[in-house]
């Protein structure tokens, strides 16, 4: 077994567990869109982003992906990273909008507002649907191809796949194919129908105070509130 410390706690962990799987044993939610419990961890959205290290020598890590150790010192909701999710999130919206998934983690992490030229695309390229293919399927009838810019999700030289069933798995998976509320004929960018409160402790404080879903803000209204 291995000790560490997450968020203040001391906790024990079996060996080979992953810090995202450690969180959410110990019912510390952490948010992704590229892991699924039934597909190898591949680090690509990199919303699971904690704080690891100790204090003034802490780095950001992909908890999916990155195996406790002992003695590691754990913040899964620090300013710090806190900071980079909502601005990928901005990233995520502004490349694919029309995703409830991304709205609703959104209004989750009080966003309200993308900075970035929206783009109306398909894909924010977690993986998804290429691992449920390979994985679950035992099909490869997709893949990743190309680099950089031009990186996509697409067939053995774009032609139609023989490999594939049409089973639906890849879309099963995709956090990006289910429709915003609104449907498709949305005014804004944001949606913010089950906008958060945003957590005022972490105006005082390094790190979130608690792990409520949704935030009640620490009953900010009631007497001898601290924050």
């Amino acid at each position: 077994m291995i000790n560490l410390n997450l968020n203040g706690l001391e906790i024990e962990v079996e060996a080979g567990t992953s810090l995202l799987e450690a969180a959410n044993f110990y019912g510390v939610e952490i948010p992704t869109l590229c892991y699924d419990e039934g597909l190898s961890s591949y680090g690509a959205c990199r919303l699971c982003l904690v704080e690891v290290g100790p204090e003034g020598r802490s780095r950001l890590v992909s908890s999916c992906t990155y195996p406790v150790r002992e003695g590691l010192t754990v913040r899964t909701h620090s300013n710090k990273a806190l900071k980079v999710r909502k601005l990928l999130l901005e990233m995520y919206l502004a490349t694919c909008p029309s995703s409830k998934v991304l709205q609703d983690l959104a209004s989750k992490h009080h966003i309200t507002e993308v900075r970035f030229n929206v783009k109306h695309e398909e894909c924010i390229l977690c993986g998804l649907c290429v691992r449920m293919c390979h994985e679950q399927m035992q099909a490869n009838a997709i893949g990743l191809v190309d680099k950089g810019d031009e990186r996509r999700v697409g067939t053995p030289f774009d032609k139609k796949s023989e490999e594939c069933r049409l089973c639906g798995g890849c879309m099963y998976k995709c956090p990006v194919c289910t429709s915003r509320c609104q449907g498709p004929q949305e005014k804004n960018v944001l949606c913010n129908a089950c906008l958060n409160l945003s957590p005022p402790c972490t105006e005082k404080y390094e790190d979130m105070m608690c792990f409520m879903d949704p935030c009640v803000a620490c009953e900010i209204d009631s007497p001898g509130n601290p924050v």
